[in-house]
């Protein structure tokens, strides 16, 4: 399903017409961010924000439990399955003006460089390998878009297609489905197919595969899509930004490439996936799939590990928490050091007993209240972090790791709750 097939019964409708410019949707998706909100005339146009802004509603959409979507997607990576080609995908309903300036596209804050797509990933094939991921794109005018690439696999197809004096013939897409979205924004080996990681999830959470259609450029995507822009990479490069990123805090201006957008199409009824940035949304889909990476690490130094979480108050990204069961002592430490490793961009980890429930923040705080001292605080200076931590100053970090487990030669009724 795509994003506006999928919206849930209770979203909150605005019908009265809202203003692209004037920041004021960031208002409506900012004043209950557990809520869907849908506009029904974003100057002219239809919209829906806060869509997967809690794990409830993400894993109501892939069909699965909340505390198996970490499995679920690690499953999918290490599982892919082909996609299903159909012949006429829903997102080629409609051939729309090639006018991305009348689009119900959004300017979220104030100092912003403009407005921005904020859901768009790219779909790119170069030399036989494939490509599809997250990007920031902020609309110049009627053809021309700012892409903000950092440097991972998109932003080396396109230096080894600039090193030959190639454009880089892409699709945009915005309004996929909840599977693709995660599969875009998960780490995988430089060339493979993200979408057919979309493809084993749904197999698994709906018994389907996922389907493609064909755009003109040849490029296969998304069936179920709201939009998809055909365009290309080209080699001429503008200022990007400012804009705020997960923190909240502004991102700053950068000299980024230029997208040229030669045809856009829509499914029968679009509406236009709006990801508040810094909200909780942008939290989940951001750091959710970076959750399978930290599992996978740790899961190599400590057989026992349950599941882990980046937490929201770390913006899904900067602060995690593991549950394991020991076997040996020094189990903790090796599963902070493995989750690091899993997730360079963590600073702060926590590792608990299976027994806590690591969705809940007052329980994880409980552990560290009452389980351990400050002794078996592990600091680690020097370490690369993420850059979008203003508190690094673009540097490198200090990363700490509190070991709140229970030792295992203590009198485990002394630190367990009591019980009816």
């Amino acid at each position: 399903m795509t994003v506006s097939d999928s919206v849930p019964k209770d979203a909150e409708i605005i019908r009265g017409p809202v203003c692209r410019d004037d920041c004021s949707v960031t208002s409506f998706l900012m004043a209950d961010q557990a809520k869907t909100v849908v506009f029904e005339d974003l100057d002219g146009g239809k919209a829906v924000g806060n869509r997967f802004s809690t794990r409830e509603k993400m894993a109501d959409a892939l069909n699965i439990p909340k505390d198996a979507i970490v499995g679920h997607i690690l499953h999918a990576v290490d599982h892919p399955e082909s996609c299903e080609i159909v012949e006429n995908p829903e997102f080629r309903a409609k051939k729309l003006p090639l006018d991305l300036m009348k689009l119900p596209i959004p300017k979220y804050f104030p100092e912003d460089g403009g407005r921005y797509i904020t859901s768009g990933i790219i779909v790119v094939e170069y030399n036989g390998m494939k490509n599809v991921s997250f990007h920031r794109m902020m609309i110049m005018d009627s053809d021309s878009i700012a892409v903000r690439l950092v440097p991972r696999h998109l932003y080396t197809m396109r230096r080894m297609a600039k090193e030959k004096g190639e454009e880089l013939r892409i699709s945009i897409c915005i309004g996929a489905q909840a599977e693709v979205l995660l599969a875009a924004a998960t780490s995988m080996d430089f060339g493979a197919d993200e979408l057919e990681v979309a493809s084993a999830m749904c197999m698994k959470g709906h018994g389907s595969k996922l389907r493609v259609g064909r755009c003109d450029n040849g490029l296969l995507v998304p069936a179920n899509t709201d939009y998809v822009f055909e365009g290309r990479i080209t080699l001429e490069e503008t200022k990007e930004g400012p804009f705020v990123d997960i923190t909240g805090t502004y991102d700053f201006e950068r000299q980024q490439p230029v997208i040229k957008i030669d045809r856009i199409w829509s499914c029968a009824d679009p509406m236009m996936h709006l990801l508040l940035p810094g909200g909780w949304e942008h939290y989940l889909l951001m750091g959710l799939p970076r959750e399978p990476m930290i599992l996978k690490t740790v899961r190599q130094a400590v057989p026992g590990v349950r599941n882990v979480r980046l937490t929201e108050g770390g913006c899904c990204w900067l602060n995690g928490v593991v549950s394991i069961k020991k076997n040996k002592e020094g189990d903790g430490v090796n599963a902070a050091m493995a989750a690091f490793s899993g997730h360079t961009s963590m600073k702060q980890v926590i590792i608990v007993d299976e027994d806590i429930d690591i969705f809940d923040d007052r329980a994880v705080e409980w552990a560290v209240a009452t389980r351990m001292q400050a002794d078996r605080i592990l600091r680690i200076p020097g370490a690369a972090g993420s850059s979008l931590d203003p508190s690094s100053h673009g540097g490198p970090t200090w990363k700490v790791a509190f070991d709140a487990t229970i030792p295992l030669k203590a009198d485990r009724s002394l630190y367990e709750k009591a019980r009816l």
